[in-house]
């Protein structure tokens, strides 16, 4: 089963990185060659659930939500070492993520551009800071909310995810410009 976000919206974005973007992110670094020009490779969610150690449920509505969210289906994930603080036993189920590539990254990058983060209270753009120096860019979302597909009545708990945006830029600049034409909100 697959979730269709809207057809147009992948052919849409895809079209304008084609057609605009590329041309304008040449002029601006000087690329000799279009293969040069960075490009988006995949989208990751990922929601951590410390309490999942306690309450299985609250995972399984994490992946179900995730998987509504993404239209694809999330992978749990498991701790990699033991922490006895935190009763945290090496391979015990603490979150779950979910990788986006090809349509469903550009699907997925429009509505959180268009109709996600516009949901966001007291929203004036989104942090400037947070790239890893490769050109990635990652944002944490503290209410799963936002997304147009969630239905409040029946999340059983408020839960946040990290949204990590990996492209094939070399420098932090390169990333920002890609992501400012596809049209990021950013704060100036």
């Amino acid at each position: 089963m697959s979730v269709d976000v809207g057809g147009s919206a992948m052919s849409q974005l895809k079209e304008q990185y084609v057609t605009e973007i590329i041309p304008k992110l040449m002029e601006t670094f000087e690329y000799q060659n279009s293969m040069e020009v960075p490009k988006l490779e995949k989208i990751v969610l990922n929601m951590g659930l410390g309490e999942a150690i306690h309450n299985m449920k609250l995972l399984d509505s994490a992946v179900e939500e995730l998987k509504v969210i993404a239209g694809q289906k999330a992978v749990i994930t498991r701790a990699k070492k033991s922490i006895a603080a935190f009763k945290l036993r090496e391979g015990m189920p603490i979150g779950c993520r979910v990788t986006l590539r090809r349509e469903r990254m550009y699907d997925f990058l429009y509505k959180l551009i268009n109709a996600a983060l516009p949901r966001v209270r007291d929203f004036r753009g989104i942090s400037g800071k947070a790239w890893d120096g490769r050109g990635n860019y990652s944002l944490g979302i503290k209410e799963q909310i936002i997304f147009p597909e969630i239905e409040y009545d029946k999340i059983d708990k408020i839960k946040g995810l990290n949204i990590t945006i990996v492209t094939s830029a070399k420098t932090d600049e390169e990333g920002k410009e890609l992501l400012k034409l596809l049209g990021m909100p950013f704060k100036n």
